[in-house]
């Protein structure tokens, strides 16, 4: 066995209690073990990626049982690539919280942030159901304690409210998983995919109430429409490094959608196949157009930013929604793409909020770094747009060009377009206020509410030059996303890899 798959499990597993209990008062030795542990899961996540990149699935029995019976990790191109994604955007969101002191605002921030890394890890590599229920929790109750880090009314009333939606969710799971087991007998997503095509009729409705309860869970954790609402909020008042962490936290929704919904409920088993069409294409097209709409009618910089990782999830859904892989492959494309950009968004707007004291869209005085701020601004605006030359704009042709081919082509074009026509204009005029529509107040030209610092001005320009890179290496990874989708949609490769040829 390859030890090297669980090692981005059981990293910040060991890392997160030793910082939380040795470290709880020196946060500079914190900060020293936490960008330590994130660097090396960085330097992982790549020799993963290497791993998985020959087209070989490896798994990783825990404590040596065999499948179905043991705890099986699962390392293939998509969980690999999620992987990778994890640890850089954990990296960037580490180095600017460091920079810009955010970690010295409560305890136990680097013990949190190292927990919802191994939730997040750990649910991306998981080959059996239960343990992803597992590892889901792990990362929430980590990211409870993040999204009320600091304190504050409105961030504890937002911290309720996303509380008690995904405790929803985490029932709603266990009913699923109850369900399932109590149908087929198993856990194991790949024993499970075997056992499902096997399944007498007289079962396939317990089967079809399975497969309806985990679309909504995973469609409360990617924030779809009609569970969407918990989002805006949420974001919008969560300290602004965590908020741009939590920008992966809605793919992993994504990621087991893609997950169950090709190996376990594909397009080969009769008893759900329909599912994707009837119920997450809508969801995700309304969600795209009410991401958008908050996008063009927000007030303030950071409800605006949540509501473009809403429209980023709604567009990443659509095309999941089509279940083939060219669509895939545009997702994706699209979740690498937005997940950095909603990142670095959350971040400038931070950058904006200590240097104009204020993050409401309307005139105040200039700030201090207005150039260079504007320039940033106006780059991340651009490629949450989809606007070219940056790769939002190529994910979006690569979504629109996936839909021709289904019957739903105008419907999807037309939102996607109208969409993107409104967070254009939503993001123009956003700028405008902010950057351009300067006014004097008691004789001052120049804002006074202080002034962000150089490295955490460089911490934001990281994400804003992966946009760039990834921009420039479009074609390379679109290779290596299409060889993942085409691994996606060969259910048996999976199964076999898991519990051998039969």
């Amino acid at each position: 066995m390859n030890h090297w798959i669980i090692a981005p499990v059981l990293l910040p597993a060991v890392l997160a209690p030793l910082i939380a209990a040795a470290m709880r008062h020196d946060v500079t030795l914190a900060r020293v073990f936490s960008m330590a542990g994130t660097v090396a899961l960085v330097a992982i996540s790549l020799g993963l990626v290497g791993v998985a990149s020959s087209g070989e699935i490896t798994i990783y029995e825990l404590g040596n049982w065999s499948s179905p019976f043991g705890i099986v990790l699962v390392l293939d191109r998509l969980s690999a690539m999620m992987l990778l994604i994890t640890s850089s955007l954990a990296l960037m969101v580490l180095f600017y919280t460091i920079t810009s002191g955010w970690d010295k605002r409560g305890r136990h921030f680097h013990a949190l942030f190292q927990f919802q890394l191994m939730g997040i890890s750990g649910a991306f590599l998981t080959g059996d159901a239960f343990n992803l229920f597992v590892f889901f929790e792990v990362l929430l109750i980590a990211s409870y304690g993040l999204m009320i880090f600091g304190g504050g009314g409105m961030r504890l009333r937002a911290g309720l409210q996303y509380v008690v939606m995904n405790l929803a969710g985490s029932t709603l799971f266990l009913i699923a998983l109850g369900t399932l087991y109590a149908v087929t007998g198993t856990l194991n997503i790949a024993d499970l995919a075997v056992k499902v095509r096997e399944l007498p009729m007289e079962d396939v409705a317990l089967l079809r109430v399975a497969a309806m309860l985990l679309m909504i869970v995973f469609a409360v954790k990617a924030a779809l429409f009609p569970v969407q609402f918990w989002l805006p909020g949420t974001y919008a008042n969560a300290p602004a490094p965590v908020a741009a962490m939590f920008s992966i936290m809605t793919k992993v929704g994504a990621y087991a959608i893609l997950r169950f919904f090709t190996i376990l409920f594909g397009p080969d088993v009769a008893a759900t196949n329909s599912m994707a069409a009837d119920w997450l294409l809508p969801a995700a097209l309304i969600t795209l157009a009410i991401g958008a709409i908050g996008v063009f009618g927000a007030k303030r910089l950071f409800p605006m930013a949540a509501f473009a990782v809403l429209a980023s999830m709604g567009m990443v859904m659509v095309a999941i929604a089509l279940f083939t892989p060219e669509a895939t492959t545009a997702a994706l494309f699209y979740i690498v793409h937005s997940t950095f950009a909603a990142a670095a968004l959350f971040l400038i707007a931070d950058l904006v909020l200590t240097n104009r004291g204020h993050d409401h869209l309307k005139p105040a005085p200039m700030m201090m770094q207005h150039g260079l701020l504007a320039a940033m601004f106006f780059t991340i605006a651009i490629a949450i747009a989809g606007m070219p030359p940056l790769a939002g704009f190529l994910g979006k042709l690569l979504v629109l060009n996936a839909a021709q081919s289904t019957p739903y082509m105008a419907v999807i074009w037309t939102v996607v377009l109208v969409a993107s026509l409104l967070m254009v204009v939503g993001f123009a005029r956003a700028g405008s206020m902010i950057f351009w529509k300067t006014k004097t107040v008691e004789g001052d030209d120049i804002s006074t509410a202080g002034t962000a610092s150089i490295m955490s001005i460089g911490a934001v320009m990281v994400p804003i030059a992966g946009l760039v890179l990834l921009s420039v290496f479009a074609g390379p990874l679109s290779e290596y996303m299409q060889a993942t989708a085409a691994q996606l949609f060969d259910p048996d490769g999976y199964i076999n890899a898991v519990l051998g040829p039969k």
